[in-house]
């Protein structure tokens, strides 16, 4: 089972790490409000735990966006606020379940469990549109004019983001940090690599549309002009 781990507070992070992965689960962790939206937002995971208090974005305001997008992951939210205003706060926030500090670890990895035995939610159909092309995101299928063809993780997460922005620059930074994350190891001929992939994407499908390079800046997805 995945479990993703928001928390900031580098020793307990580490403490809860060490439990869940006793206890066989495979952890991915973040210690700021922003890498936490991020591997959210990405999915793949069985559950979150998500600290309410975190640097650069708090975990209300992570959950809430993350629900609006439809992100379904479980979560439990972790807080040292415990007042029953504050518990209702999170639940409607989108929380599934709520765990007040200090907790006992043991308390913590049987709501882990439970959670983890709720059925999988059905996933509904994203789709993006710009243009002549539409993207099928959770299935990573790309429609056009002359066909469709199925995109990898990477392919999809690059034009969605310029889908979502079309006819918008998109700087190489903000390119990186949101297709391979705020701590991503990659080189940086990987993002002109995928560029051409998407590129010859975009031709297989008959698309009009192009991605033009803007020197010293990065990328924009613009229709043709007249």
């Amino acid at each position: 089972m995945r479990v993703l781990l928001v928390e900031d507070d580098e020793t307990l992070r580490e403490t809860l790490r060490q439990a869940l992965q006793r206890q066989g689960y495979e952890v991915t962790e973040a210690a700021t409000g922003v890498e936490g939206a991020y591997y959210l937002n990405e999915g793949g995971f069985d559950v979150a735990l998500l600290d309410r208090m975190l640097p650069e974005l708090d975990g209300l305001t992570i959950l809430r966006r993350a629900r609006k997008k439809g992100v379904a992951t479980p979560v439990l939210l972790l807080t040292a606020m415990d007042r029953v205003g504050d518990r209702v706060e999170g639940l409607d926030a989108g929380a599934d379940d709520y765990l007040a500090k200090p907790f006992a670890t043991e308390e913590l990895l049987a709501r882990v469990r439970a959670l983890g035995r709720r059925p999988a939610p059905v996933e509904l159909s994203e789709v993006l549109t710009f243009g002549d092309l539409s993207l099928d995101k959770n299935a990573a299928l790309l429609h056009g004019p002359k066909g469709e063809c199925h995109l990898s993780k990477t392919e999809t997460r690059l034009l969605s983001l310029f889908l979502q922005n079309g006819g918008q620059p998109l700087g190489r930074g903000a390119l990186f940090n949101r297709v391979w994350g705020p701590q991503g190891e990659v080189e940086e001929g990987n993002l002109d690599n995928y560029i051409h992939l998407v590129r010859r994407r975009l031709s297989i499908v008959g698309s009009s549309l192009s991605i033009r390079t803007l020197w010293g800046v990065g990328y924009a997805l613009e229709e043709p002009t007249c």
